[in-house]
C-alpha cells in the first residue's frame, strides 16, 4: 500500500523555510575626505564597489587637500557595501560623493534610504554643514559621527553641535571610520533613530 502524506506536511515544510534577511538602505554622507569610503570598506562583507578617480591638478585646485595631503583619489559617484547585522536584517550602504560639484547626485543616492550617517571632520567643520543641512531639510532620520582622525577630535561634542546647528534630537557620536566595530556601532545608532521615527509615525495620536 502506498502511503499518502498528510495534507499538513507540505504546509509545515513551507513554514520551516528560513526567510531571507530584510534589506535596508542606509546612506553614509559627508564632505570631501571625511572617511566615507573608508567606513564602507571597513564594514562591508563584500568587496566594496567604489567609483573613485584620481585627483588631477585641476581638481586639487578645487578641493581643499590641506588636511588630506596624501589623498590621491576621490569618489565621483558613490560607494556601495553590504553588511548582514543578523539573520533578519541586511544593510545596503551607499556612500555619497563629497565634493560640491557632485552634489546633484545626492538625491538619487539617498532615494529610498531608511536613514543616514553624516560623517564629520572637526578639522574642517565648514565643509560638513551642507551634509547636516541636507538631511535636516529632507527630513530623513540621521546621526552625526565625528571621525577621530589619529584618535583625536579637535572640538568637544557640544561645540560641534553648536557650530553645525545640529538639533538636540539628532545623535552626535565619535567613531573611527577604520574600525569595523566602531562603524557597526555608528550604523546601529542610525537604525535606532530610524526605527524610533517609524514607530512614532505608526502610533495613533
Amino acid at each position: 500500500m502506498v502511503s499518502v502524506p498528510s495534507p499538513t506536511h507540505g504546509a509545515h515544510s513551507a513554514t520551516a523555510v528560513e526567510q531571507p534577511p530584510l534589506p535596508v538602505k542606509l546612506v553614509i554622507a559627508g564632505g570631501f575626505g571625511v572617511g566615507k569610503t573608508t567606513a564602507v570598506g571597513a564594514i562591508s562583507e563584500i568587496r566594496p564597489l567604489t567609483t573613485e578617480a584620481l585627483i588631477t591638478e585641476v581638481a586639487a585646485g578645487v578641493d581643499d587637500l590641506t588636511h588630506t595631503p596624501d589623498k590621491t583619489t576621490t569618489t565621483v559617484a558613490m560607494d556601495f557595501g553590504v553588511i548582514t547585522i543578523d539573520p533578519k536584517l541586511k544593510l545596503y550602504l551607499f556612500g555619497t560623493p563629497g565634493q560640491d560639484r557632485f552634489g546633484f547626485m545626492w538625491d538619487d543616492v539617498v532615494e529610498g534610504a531608511l536613514g543616514g550617517l553624516v560623517i564629520v571632520d572637526t578639522r574642517r567643520l565648514d565643509d560638513c554643514y551642507a551634509a547636516v543641512d541636507y538631511f535636516e531639510h529632507k527630513d530623513i532620520p540621521f546621526a552625526v559621527a565625528i571621525n577621530a582622525f589619529d584618535g583625536e577630535v579637535q572640538h568637544d561634542l557640544d561645540e560641534v553641535r553648536w557650530a553645525l546647528d545640529i538639533s538636540e534630537h539628532v545623535p552626535l557620536i565619535v567613531f573611527d571610520a577604520r574600525e569595523t566595530g566602531s562603524v557597526r556601532d555608528a550604523l546601529l545608532v542610525v537604525l535606532d533613530v530610524a526605527l524610533s521615527r517609524a514607530q512614532s509615525a505608526a502610533t495613533p495620536a
